[in-house]
């Protein structure tokens, strides 16, 4: 983080800032943001980290405050006291945008991957999407060789490589040299 400004620092700072010195603006909030940034995270708890970013607290906040400076017309005498103004603003901030979420948050609902897809009924495949993948499997057994026809068949049911390397034998890295040198070979024939 960066060092505080100085107190002696701070009123002309801020007397710039009033004027509509973007450039003290700046540096202001360049010295500040970090900070406030922290007090939004100890704020926010971890569920809810998705859902704000403390970037977007802290320079709504920012705006407000320039605005308060330049038309409110508001004073700080220390470099403290714009600090201790500014970590309340921001922690008023931080309430209102949980609350703003409170009730989407209530309504959303969290659903466990595997009973989705148990629940979501797969779509049958096209006629014509059967045939062309009976095609292409037909295609597969004429470069395959005899030998490797029962690991393209565990691979077809959709065992993974460590499991036809189990059942093959095979090492897992065998299995997938194998699995490649097939797609190659596909590759070659559709070009022909």
């Amino acid at each position: 983080m960066r060092a505080e400004i100085t107190t002696d620092h701070v009123a002309a700072l801020l007397d710039k800032l009033s004027n509509g010195d973007a450039d003290a603006a700046e540096q202001v909030f360049r010295t500040y943001e970090p900070y406030l940034r922290i007090v939004v995270r100890r704020l926010l708890p971890a569920r809810l980290r998705p859902k704000f970013d403390s970037v977007d607290v802290v320079q709504s906040v920012w705006v407000d405050v320039v605005e308060g400076i330049q038309k409110a017309n508001w004073h700080f005498q220390t470099a403290a006291e714009l600090r201790a103004f500014l970590v309340k603003v921001t922690r008023n901030r931080f309430i209102d945008r949980l609350r703003q979420q409170r009730i989407p948050m209530e309504r959303q609902q969290s659903y466990d991957d595997s009973h989705f897809i148990e629940q979501t009924p797969m779509p049958e495949p096209r006629p014509s999407q059967v045939v062309q993948a009976q095609e292409l499997w037909e295609r597969m057994l004429a470069v395959c060789p005899p030998a490797h026809r029962g690991l393209l068949e565990l691979k077809r049911q959709g065992h993974s490589l460590a499991e036809i390397a189990a059942a093959t034998g095979l090492h897992e890295s065998s299995v997938r040299r194998i699995l490649y040198d097939l797609a190659r070979r596909l590759a070659e024939h559709q070009d022909e």
